[in-house]
C-alpha cells in the first residue's frame, strides 16, 4: 500500500511584501500572531493596543518555507498538497510555479503536485493578498452599500466603507459587539503532503438511513479516486461487522454506495439520556487480497430530527433524539480567540468539559465565527452535547453574483461533508438574525434596513438572499446530508415566503431571539412573557472578574468609564446598561471590584430568570440556548465563561437551572407565588414537595408539604399561594422562601431561594461564615455554614479550576458542603486538587453600607 503523509508545518518564515527581512513564523497561525512573537507589536489584547493595529490588514505578506520529500513518497501515483485552511486571499507556488490561487477561509485546498516535486529543496510560498485591498474594490463596483450592522469599519479606518460581507472570512474579524476588530490573513490550518496508490479512498461518510433500538440501516458511501482503470474490492468494517461489494472504475473520481445494517445497535445519546458510544467504520480497497487503500470514519449512530408539527398553540419546534424529545439547555458558541490558531484542544475541551457540567446538552455554533475545528465537534460527540450548526453568515445582507454563489457552495460542500459524520450535530441553520433584520413582508419590521434602498434594489438583494438561503444551501444539505434537518435562518417563524415566515418575540411557531430585556432596558420579569417554542438566543452582559481585569488594564483604567473599559466593551452604551439595571435590582457597589462582582450577579440573575421561565412551559418551549458561553478575548459581554475559562457566577447558576430535576418558584405573578417541579427524566418521579420560608436567623417561620408525582419529561404547576397569606405579618426583606421535592429513596432536590423584593432593597446583615476544610482523596472539599442568611456567597481559590458550586445563598442551618477541582492538561478537564487559599465572600461585603 503507497499511503504517507507528513506535514508541512516547520521552518517557516515571513515578511511583509516588498521588505527584505524574513522572520521565524508560526504555522498553523497568522499575521499577528508571528509579528506579536517577534516583538513587532505590542499584545493586541492589552489596553487600547488593538486600536494601533489596522495597518496589519490592509498590508500583503508573504510566507515560506523549504521541505524534502521522501523517495518512496516520490514514486506514489498521485501526491497531493493540502491546506485545511488558509485565511483568505492566497496565492500558492510551489518551486516557482503557481498551483492554487485561494479565496475563502472556510474552504479546504487540495492540489496533485506530483509533477513539480524533487527529493530535496522544495520551496512552497504562499503570498496572502490584503483583505481590504481585495474587498474595497468590489464595493465601489457594486455601487451602494451592503448592511453588515457588526463591522467596525471607523474602528479598521475604513469610515463607513463595511467590506466584511465581500469576504469569504470570518465575520466576527471585522468586530462584533463583543468583539475587537483585528482581521486576520495566515495559513490557520494544517498543512500537509499525501501520498496514495494508484486508486485511494478521499472520503467516507456513513449515511444513517434508520435508526432504532433494534436496527440500524446504514448506508456508506466512499469516494474514490484512480488514476487509472482499476478494479478491486470495497470492504467495510466495524466492531465484528463486515460488509464488501466488487468495484471496477475507470479513470476519475467515483461514489460508491455500500449497504449495511447492525442489529441492536449501541446507540449516541446526548448528555443526560444514555451513553455517547461511537462506532469506527474503517473502509478498505484490496485487490488481490493486499489493502491498497484505507480511510477511517468515526460516527454514533442515532436518530435526530426537527419535529415541526401543527398544535392548538401553532407549530412545534423541537428535537428527537432516538425518538425522545428533547429540551435543549444550553448556550450560543463563538470562536474561541480572535486569533483562531491560539486555540488548543485543552481550550476546547475546557469549554465542552464546562457545558456538560452545567448540565447542557446543547451549543449553538453561530454563524458570525467559523466552522469549527474537529477537535470541537469530537469533543462534542464524547461529552452528548448537540450541536446547532450554522453556516458562516451574520447580521448582514450578503452579494448574489455568480462567483460568490459558487465560493460558497463549495464552502458549504466541504464542510458538511466534513462534519456530517459527527452524531452531535442535529440542524443546519442558514444564517443568524438576516430574516428578521430584513423582514422583507413586513414593511413596518426588521432593523430599518430595507429603507435605505429603492424597490428595485429591495427586490435584487431579496432575490439574492431567497437563492442563497432558501435554494443553494438546503441543496448542499440534502444532497451531502441525507435527513438532516435545514432551518434558513435563526429567528424564523415558519419557511413560508409571507409575513408569517418573520419572527417575533412572541411567535408560536419556529425559534425566537428575545433581546428586549438588555437591548430595550425592559425587566427581567419580561423574561416569563416572550417564551417561544424555542428561544435560541437570548441575554445579558456582565463583566470578567478582577483578575481577569487586571491582565489587560492597569490598576489607573479600573472605573466603567475609562477609555481602556470601553475599549474592551463593544456594545453600544453596554457598561451603562450594566449599571442602569444595578440600580433597578442591587444595592449600590463600594468599589469598582464590588461593581464586577455585582455585574456577574446581575447577569445569573437575569439568565436564571429566563432559563426557568422557558423551562416552565414544557413542552410548549423546548429550548433555551443563551448568549453566550464563551469569550473571544478578555472583555465585557454576555459570556458564561471568561476568556482565561474562568466561570462567571451565571455559569454556576444554569448548572442549577438546568439540572434535570428543577425545582422552580414563579413569583412574576401579582400577588401570587406558583412553585414548579420540572423533570427532563426519562420516569416519572413521585414524592414529597416541602415549602418552606425562613427569617434571615434561619428561623423557620411557615411549612407546607404535599405530596406530587412528576410525569417524565414535563413541567407541572405542583403548588400556588397567595403572597400575602405566605408572608403573614413577616416583613418581606427579611425572609426567604425554599421549595424542595424529595423523592420516595429520600434524594431531595432543592429550589434556589425566592425572594419578595428585589436583592437591593433586602435587609441583610454581615454574616459570619464558617469555612471547614475536609481534604480526601487528593482534593478539598469545604462545608459553610452562616450565622445569618448569606446572599450569593462566592468562593474564590488561589488555583485556577471550579468549584462544584458557587454563587449559592447561605441559609443558617443549612451548611453547604463544596468540592474544588482544578483545570488540568491531563486525561481529566478538571481533578481534584487543592486551591490553595480559598477567600469567602457575600453580596453584603460588596455592598456600600446603607446609611
Amino acid at each position: 500500500m503507497v499511503e504517507a503523509k507528513i506535514r508541512l508545518t516547520d521552518n517557516w518564515t515571513f515578511r511583509a511584501c516588498g521588505e527584505q527581512e524574513w522572520m521565524p513564523a508560526t504555522v498553523p497561525g497568522c499575521v499577528h500572531t508571528d509579528l506579536l512573537r517577534n516583538g513587532r507589536i505590542p499584545d493586541p489584547f492589552y489596553g487600547t493596543n488593538e486600536r494601533d493595529l489596522p495597518w496589519i490588514d490592509k498590508q500583503d505578506w508573504e510566507y515560506r518555507t523549504e521541505f524534502e520529500v521522501p523517495e518512496a513518497m516520490l514514486q506514489a501515483p498521485h501526491l497531493i498538497l493540502v491546506f485545511a485552511g488558509l485565511d483568505t486571499y492566497a496565492d500558492v507556488e510551489l518551486n516557482g510555479q503557481p498551483i492554487l490561487a485561494a479565496d475563502n477561509m472556510f474552504r479546504t485546498w487540495k492540489v496533485d503536485v506530483k509533477q513539480w516535486l524533487e527529493p530535496k529543496g522544495n520551496q512552497l510560498t504562499v503570498r496572502l493578498r490584503s483583505p481590504v485591498k481585495e474587498d474595497l474594490p468590489k464595493l465601489e463596483r457594486l455601487g451602494y452599500a451592503l448592511p453588515a450592522t457588526n463591522d467596525q469599519s471607523e474602528a479598521g479606518g475604513l469610515g463607513d466603507k463595511k467590506i466584511s460581507i465581500f469576504a469569504r472570512k470570518a465575520p466576527y474579524h471585522y468586530g462584533w459587539d463583543w468583539g475587537p476588530r483585528l482581521v486576520t490573513s495566515g495559513i490557520w490550518r494544517d498543512v500537509w503532503l499525501e501520498a496514495h496508490d494508484v486508486c485511494y479512498i478521499d472520503d467516507l461518510f456513513i449515511q444513517q438511513v434508520e435508526v432504532g433500538a433494534d436496527l440500524a440501516r446504514l448506508k456508506g458511501i466512499a469516494e474514490v479516486v484512480c488514476a487509472e482503470p482499476w478494479s478491486g474490492v470495497l470492504r467495510i468494517r466495524a466492531d465484528d461487522h463486515q460488509w464488501e461489494t466488487l468495484l471496477s472504475l475507470d479513470a476519475g473520481r467515483h461514489t460508491v454506495a455500500l449497504d449495511m445494517e447492525i442489529a441492536k445497535p449501541r446507540l449516541w445519546w446526548c448528555r443526560g439520556l444514555g451513553e455517547q458510544h461511537m462506532y469506527t467504520f474503517q473502509a478498505e480497497l484490496l485487490r488481490e487480497n493486499k489493502r491498497v487503500a484505507e480511510r477511517l470514519a468515526r460516527t454514533g449512530l442515532r436518530s435526530i430530527r426537527l419535529v415541526q408539527e401543527q398544535d392548538v398553540a401553532g407549530r412545534t419546534f423541537y428535537f428527537e433524539l432516538n425518538g425522545i424529545p428533547i429540551f435543549a439547555k444550553g448556550a450560543n458558541h463563538i470562536p474561541n480567540d480572535s486569533f483562531l490558531t491560539e486555540i488548543t484542544y485543552e481550550r476546547y475541551r475546557h469549554e465542552i468539559a464546562s457545558a456538560a457540567l452545567a448540565n447542557m446538552n446543547m451549543l449553538r455554533v453561530w454563524g458570525g465565527g467559523i466552522y469549527e475545528d474537529d477537535m470541537f465537534y469530537d469533543l462534542c460527540d464524547e461529552y452528548g452535547i448537540l450541536v446547532w450548526q450554522d453556516f458562516m453568515f451574520a447580521c448582514s445582507m450578503y452579494p448574489g453574483d455568480e462567483a460568490f454563489l459558487r465560493s460558497v457552495r463549495l464552502e458549504a460542500e466541504d464542510n458538511v461533508k466534513r462534519l456530517r459524520n459527527h452524531p452531535c450535530i442535529a440542524l443546519w441553520c442558514g444564517n443568524n438574525e438576516i430574516d428578521t433584520a430584513w423582514s422583507h413582508y413586513n414593511e413596518h419590521a426588521g432593523w430599518g434596513w430595507k429603507k435605505a434602498f429603492e424597490p428595485e434594489i429591495r427586490d435584487k438583494l431579496w432575490r439574492d438572499y431567497e437563492e442563497l438561503f432558501h435554494r443553494l444551501l438546503p441543496e448542499v444539505v440534502n444532497r451531502l446530508a441525507p435527513g438532516m434537518a435545514y432551518w434558513p435562518s435563526s429567528p424564523l417563524c415558519e419557511w413560508t415566503g409571507d409575513i408569517r415566515q418573520h419572527a417575533t418575540n412572541r411567535s408560536t411557531s419556529g425559534d425566537i431571539h428575545y433581546w428586549g430585556v438588555w437591548h430595550n432596558v425592559e425587566p427581567f420579569d419580561q423574561y416569563n412573557v416572550n417564551i417561544g417554542r424555542f428561544v435560541s438566543e437570548y441575554g445579558f452582559q456582565s463583566f470578567p472578574e478582577y483578575r481577569t481585569v487586571l491582565q489587560y488594564a492597569e490598576p489607573s483604567d479600573l472605573a466603567i468609564d475609562s477609555d481602556v473599559m470601553l475599549a474592551h466593551q463593544r456594545n453600544n452604551q453596554g457598561n451603562q446598561l450594566i449599571a442602569q439595571y444595578m440600580k433597578m435590582y442591587l444595592p449600590e457597589p463600594r468599589d469598582f471590584a464590588s461593581f464586577l462582582y455585582m455585574s456577574q450577579l446581575l447577569q445569573a440573575e437575569a439568565m436564571k430568570t429566563a432559563i426557568e421561565a422557558h423551562r416552565r412551559k414544557m413542552p410548549y418551549c423546548m429550548g433555551s440556548l443563551y448568549w453566550q458561553i464563551n469569550d473571544c478575548w478578555p472583555a465585557i459581554s454576555w459570556s458564561s465563561i471568561d476568556y482565561y475559562g474562568r466561570w462567571k457566577a451565571i455559569h454556576y447558576f444554569a448548572k442549577r437551572s438546568f439540572r434535570d430535576l428543577l425545582v422552580s418558584i414563579d413569583g412574576s405573578q401579582s400577588g401570587q407565588v406558583d412553585v414548579y417541579v420540572v423533570s427532563d427524566e426519562g420516569e416519572a418521579a413521585s414524592g414529597t414537595l416541602q415549602i418552606r420560608l425562613y427569617d434571615a436567623l434561619g428561623t423557620l417561620l411557615r411549612q407546607t408539604e404535599q405530596s406530587i408525582l412528576v410525569p417524565a419529561r414535563t413541567a407541572v404547576k405542583a403548588a400556588t399561594f397567595r403572597t400575602a397569606e405566605l408572608l403573614g405579618e413577616h416583613d418581606p426583606a427579611v425572609v426567604v422562601l425554599q421549595a424542595a421535592f424529595i423523592r420516595r429513596n429520600g434524594e431531595e432536590t432543592v429550589s434556589e431561594g425566592h425572594y419578595f423584593v428585589p436583592m437591593g432593597k433586602l435587609k441583610l446583615t454581615a454574616p459570619s461564615i464558617r469555612v471547614r476544610r475536609l481534604e480526601e482523596d487528593g482534593g478539598v472539599r469545604f462545608m459553610l455554614e452562616t450565622d445569618v442568611l448569606a446572599k450569593a456567597v462566592w468562593l474564590q481559590a488561589e488555583a485556577e479550576g471550579i468549584f462544584s458550586d458557587n454563587f449559592f445563598d447561605l441559609i443558617p442551618g443549612q451548611p453547604r458542603t463544596v468540592e474544588f477541582h482544578a483545570r488540568s492538561e491531563g486525561q481529566s478537564p478538571f481533578v481534584p486538587a487543592d486551591p490553595g487559599a480559598v477567600t469567602v465572600r457575600s453580596l453584603v461585603d460588596f455592598a456600600k453600607p446603607r446609611e
